[in-house]
């Protein structure tokens, strides 16, 4: 009789599958880690924002030393919020380009197979690059402020709000909404030159535009007082020290944020990727 001998094999253990409830889900918070991790990885967003450092620093300087020539009516917090008539186009800028960036590299399909709530990607790329441009004109602001501080002829006199503080918080907002004016831009066209062209056409030719029709007598008065609530125009009203009633202003700045994302609300959700 043949013995027959049983071998007993030993396996590596198999892991079982997590259970559903363990598996990470898809949330609002890790879609805007995600965003801000493309952001911050892209070396155009460092470059764009030492540029508006530079820019604004440097322009500050020149103009506190030459404040002593402005007379005495010369408000000093002027200094540190007028660069911004050149800074607002490196924030729309770096706004569009961080969205047709996608678009060019076709990251966003990815992007939109992961998150098909296409709002959510919008709100959280809104999010990111709004805070971010937040914080980072802040300190640009403040920056100009210890720059300045010995060379202005009249010191900026920080316990009156209205010359000092409100002006350059403005100036924050108007940076952060010039930025996601841009983004709005990126998703609506979706082409680099085409947006860049969009953002720099609104914030910076419609105002002069705008201006020419002054010189064309009281019947075109009606498109110089509507082009007081373009977004730059806008910026100048809310960060003018003495300005009587901003209220209008922010109105404006803010609908054109709001109209801008709605729209590219519309196209990102009814167009493919």
């Amino acid at each position: 009789m043949t013995a027959t001998t049983v071998t007993t094999e030993t396996r590596s253990p198999v892991a079982a599958p997590a259970p559903a409830g363990a598996r990470a889900r898809l949330t609002f918070a890790r879609v805007v880690r995600s965003e801000a991790i493309k952001l911050f990885s892209l070396r155009s967003t460092w470059w764009s924002i030492g540029v508006a450092a530079v820019l604004s620093v440097g322009i500050s300087l020149l103009m506190a030393a030459a404040s002593a020539d402005f007379g005495p009516g010369f408000p000093p917090v002027l200094a540190i919020v007028a660069p911004m008539q050149f800074t607002m186009l490196v924030a729309g800028i770096l706004g569009a380009i961080a969205v047709t960036g996608e678009y060019s590299t076709g990251m966003i399909r990815s992007t939109l197979t992961a998150v098909p709530q296409r709002g959510v990607v919008l709100a959280a790329k809104a999010l990111v690059m709004g805070v971010f441009l937040a914080v980072a004109s802040a300190a640009i602001f403040g920056l100009a402020v210890v720059a300045t501080s010995g060379l202005l002829s009249t010191q900026i006199d920080w316990s009156d709000p209205a010359s000092s503080t409100v002006p350059i918080g403005y100036g924050v907002l108007s940076m952060t909404a010039f930025a996601l004016l841009g983004v709005s831009f990126g998703f609506i066209i979706r082409n680099g030159a085409g947006a860049i062209a969009a953002t720099v056409g609104l914030l910076f030719v419609a105002p002069i535009v705008v201006s020419l029709f002054s010189m064309f007598g009281t019947a075109w008065e009606w498109v110089t007082d509507l082009g007081q609530y373009l977004p730059m125009n806008a910026s100048q009203t809310l960060t003018s020290v003495g300005a009587e009633d901003t209220v209008p202003a922010l109105i404006a700045i803010i609908a054109w944020v709001v109209a801008g994302l709605l729209g590219a609300w519309a196209v990102l959700r009814t167009r493919d990727a």
